[in-house]
């Protein structure tokens, strides 16, 4: 039985797990699921299976938690409604003793993604039948899923309302279009292969944006290379191509995916890889400083937490040996919702009786300082990963990943730079 079925604590369904789309998927083209709040799950590649298990030590603080592996099945429930269910690896469907799924839903509840189109947010460019409920999955051909891919395609920055009455809910949960883009695709991949294979295996891993109300998240394509080692001819040729023509080949880094809070409009933004590919150097600058910048104020306090992180992280790459990260993201995660801002000189007792008005940047730019903020940063997606460890490779490479580095350190300038410029 799979790791993940020792360690967790134990309330189950006996039918399997339903694995939902993981909404705060901003880059990637894998399909990435929500196992549980602190767990999701993505189809396992055997190379980036072999980088989990044998992960460098001191490289495990950057990189999500492995917790193991599930068999995944493609299946309909009684209204035909597509899903995908998650069961231990030994394929006893009954026996869940083991997981943790107490905040799952049962499969009696079974989220009708394939039907609903729901997004749960606000956009006056959405067509309203996308987001009737309980559309029967006959009615909804193909060419309609097109048209919306093709939509999402196109419509590379986009801004939905997100809150009302000016509070956050508890339960928010935003619908990035990228992420149902992605469950869209696996599920048709699945769909097309069911008769002849309904057993799939995913990689169970931490859910880097299960400790943030808000999450803003930032998905960074590091390095100057982005084809493995066994790409085809016609791969590694698009991808030099995508590279040479984006922020990639020049800084060694470019903007694969984002979603920020702005907190002065209450709506949440995305941007997709398609944009980050356009940047200019500029451009990329100015995505970042759009990334820190809650439509309000710049989040000046996140920055020297992200350079220590970013710097850390560089340290303990030049010392990996014959490593390489081809294709590799690095993510920046902080929570979008706003602190309260804290009297300098206020007494503890004092600090629940702040205003609403206190935390505007303009009443309290000289009384108040912003409460300390969390930021992760997080290497992902080591579907392309080689070292000289892993033995069959037939490329061997020596020294550090010179590429990935590179990107690295004008990431950091970069910021410093942002930093420096917008002053206190």
């Amino acid at each position: 039985m799979s790791p993940a079925f020792g360690a967790m604590e134990v309330e189950h369904y006996s039918k399997g797990v339903l694995l939902e789309p993981f909404v705060h998927q901003v880059g990637g083209h894998s399909c990435v699921l929500r196992f549980n709040d602190k767990t999701i799950c993505k189809p396992l590649i055997q190379r980036e299976h072999q980088f989990y298990e044998t992960l460098p030590t001191e490289m495990r603080k950057f990189t999500p938690q492995y917790e193991g592996v599930v068999s995944v099945s493609f299946e309909e429930d009684e209204d035909g409604n597509l899903c995908l269910i998650a069961y231990p690896l030994n394929g006893d469907h009954d026996n869940l003793e083991n997981l943790d799924n107490s905040d799952c839903e049962p499969k009696s509840k079974l989220l009708r993604w394939t039907n609903k189109k729901t997004m749960l947010l606000e956009n006056e460019k959405i067509s309203k039948e996308w987001v009737r409920q309980h559309r029967k999955e006959e009615k909804m051909k193909s060419h309609k899923l097109e048209e919306e891919f093709e939509w999402l395609k196109k419509s590379e920055v986009l801004y939905y309302s997100v809150e009302k009455k000016g509070s956050v809910s508890s339960q928010f949960k935003p619908h990035n279009p990228w992420s149902m883009k992605c469950h869209q695709q696996q599920l048709q991949r699945m769909k097309e292969n069911a008769k002849h294979r309904n057993q799939y295996k995913f990689i169970l891993l931490e859910n880097l944006t299960s400790r943030y109300e808000v999450p803003c998240v930032l998905d960074l394509k590091m390095g100057t290379r982005q084809h493995g080692d066994d790409a085809s001819e016609e791969k590694k040729a698009n991808q030099i191509r995508k590279c040479q023509q984006s922020t990639s080949a020049v800084i060694g880094v470019r903007v694969c995916g984002m979603q920020v809070y702005q907190a002065g409009t209450g709506q949440l933004m995305f941007m997709n890889k398609y944009h980050g590919r356009k940047l200019s150097v500029q451009g990329f600058k100015e995505a970042l400083y759009q990334f820190f910048h809650n439509g309000k104020y710049l989040r000046r306090e996140l920055f020297e937490s992200v350079i220590k992180k970013l710097t850390e992280l560089k340290s303990v790459l030049e010392k990996q040996e014959s490593y390489r990260f081809y294709s590799s993201s690095l993510l920046i995660i902080y929570d979008g919702k706003e602190r309260q801002e804290v009297a300098v000189d206020s007494d503890p007792e004092d600090l629940e009786d702040l205003s609403e008005e206190s935390s505007d940047e303009s009443a309290g730019a000289y009384a108040y300082k912003p409460t300390a903020s969390t930021v992760d940063v997080r290497m992902i997606d080591f579907a392309h990963t080689t070292c000289k460890y892993y033995g069959e490779d037939s490329v061997v490479h020596e020294g550090q990943d010179t590429g990935y580095v590179f990107g690295l350190q004008n990431l950091i300038d970069i910021i410093k730079e942002i930093r420096d410029e917008s002053g206190e």
